[in-house]
């Protein structure tokens, strides 16, 4: 009997996951009609998805299509393929030409968490002034405050991911130094988020447990890259590259869950070892990366219906629209601004600065984890929620067409690095792979 229970969970979960992807297909395809981003369309599809299915259906037909088993079982699936995905273009930032360097990545991190921080203390400021008590709640007001804060500077880093690889960007300048400053940002925002978790629950506990994670993780990290540095590993390599890179993976989602289950998100994990697999030229591992994030790929479309199912289900009340609006203008202001000054201050050129600041404003799918976390906590309520969702969709949706109006400005207006044609090839690159 129990085997007969494991065979129908399998096929009821490959059943769920073959209508994702063909969820997944649609929002594509509906993207590529508005001239979005591909992955705007499979968030967008996959946040509704759940909502939807539960309002037509209603709560005992949609229990039935998608029992809690299966909804687990989804949702570890999903964790599995952002880790495999990101792990890829993680290790992409430490290969080939253009590596960035650690002082322009360190200038765009600060610019871009910095002023968000700022933004978002405004944000609280204003929700406090206006006595909205729907969006303060009732928790402590220092953890209300950080949360808040922390929501404003985050970065998503699988969002942006699959923005630069749709766009061709993930070779640029821009894109190489927003994607790393993005890594960094989420660490720290991470860190913060369970400071305020623990300021809400008046211990300090979680916040160390984060701290004590991210070590653990760089350890893991540092060992799999001396692991890979050896001879032993190299000729296994050679001889059967296959069950390498599956040894890897597994290494890779070992890394992940284990810091996910100390406290800190799965996303540093993964991001931690692809910077970790080492550039040989004596190994090559890159086709092994590809093929691991590859994979990912592929499944990364059900974390959008997961988190979807789990963020947006719940009993919302209206949110105002003077709080939607402050949520998205002070948002725009604290990233667009502090993105484009940290990159100026990086040594990083007007044009990569403008690219930088646009892509550093993409939160998507980083902040749903940050949101949900802060709601479960029960620090942030319904109508913040709502809030900083729809700034969420709205500043993820408005990075493809602010990249498009940028290389049409500098097609139509070229700079001098443009008419060059050789004092900024990753810019000619990133214009050149946008028009795809």
């Amino acid at each position: 009997m129990e085997v007969i229970d494991i065979l129908t969970r399998t096929a009821h979960v490959l059943a769920v996951l073959a209508a994702i992807l063909l969820l997944a297909w649609a929002g594509r395809a509906a993207a590529r009609l508005l001239r979005q981003p591909e992955v705007i369309g499979e968030i967008t599809t996959g946040l509704l998805a759940g909502p939807a299915a539960l309002y037509l259906m209603g709560p005992a037909s949609f229990d039935a299509v998608l029992p809690a088993p299966v909804l687990d079982t989804l949702r570890l699936i999903s964790k599995a393929a952002l880790a495999l995905f990101l792990v890829g273009l993680a290790h992409k930032l430490q290969t080939g030409p253009g590596k960035q360097p650690r002082r322009t990545t360190a200038w765009v991190a600060a610019g871009s968490l910095v002023p968000p921080l700022v933004s978002g203390l405004l944000l609280a400021a204003l929700i406090v002034v206006t006595d909205d008590a729907a969006a303060r709640g009732d928790a402590p007001f220092a953890a209300f405050v950080l949360m808040i804060a922390v929501s404003m500077s985050i970065t998503a880093v699988p969002v942006m991911a699959r923005i630069l690889t749709d766009r061709g960007m993930s070779e640029s300048s821009a894109g190489r130094v927003a994607l790393g400053a993005a890594i960094t940002v989420d660490a720290v925002g991470w860190l913060l988020c369970m400071l305020a978790i623990s300021l809400g629950e008046g211990s300090l506990a979680g916040f160390l447990r984060s701290t004590l994670a991210l070590a653990v993780g760089a350890a893991c990290a540092l060992a799999i890259r001396f692991a890979l540095r050896t001879p032993l590993a190299r000729r296994a390599y050679g001889r059967t590259p296959r069950t390498v890179a599956v040894v890897l993976a597994v290494a890779t989602l070992a890394v992940a869950i284990a810091m996910e289950k100390m406290g800190m998100t799965a996303i540093v994990g993964a991001a931690l070892v692809g910077f970790a697999i080492p550039r040989d030229e004596h190994a090559p591992w890159a086709p092994a990366v590809d093929g691991i994030a590859r994979s990912g790929r592929l499944l990364v479309p059900a974390f959008f219906v997961v988190t979807g199912i789990t963020v947006l289900n719940g009993s919302f009340s209206q949110a105002s629209w003077l709080l939607i609006a402050a949520t998205f203008l002070l948002a725009c202001a604290g990233k667009g601004v502090g993105g484009y000054l940290g990159a100026r201050l990086g040594g990083r050129p007007p044009a990569d600065a403008r690219r930088v600041a646009v892509l550093m404003n993409t939160r998507g799918l980083t902040e749903l984890i940050v949101l949900q976390a802060g709601f479960s906590a029960g620090i942030l309520t319904g109508p913040m929620v709502l809030a900083l969702v729809v700034m969420a969709l709205a500043t993820t949706a408005l990075t493809g067409p602010l990249l498009g109006l940028l290389d049409h400005r500098e097609r139509r207006v070229p700079g001098p690095a443009v008419q060059a044609g050789s004092a900024e090839p990753e810019l000619a690159l990133a214009m050149e792979g946008s028009t795809r």
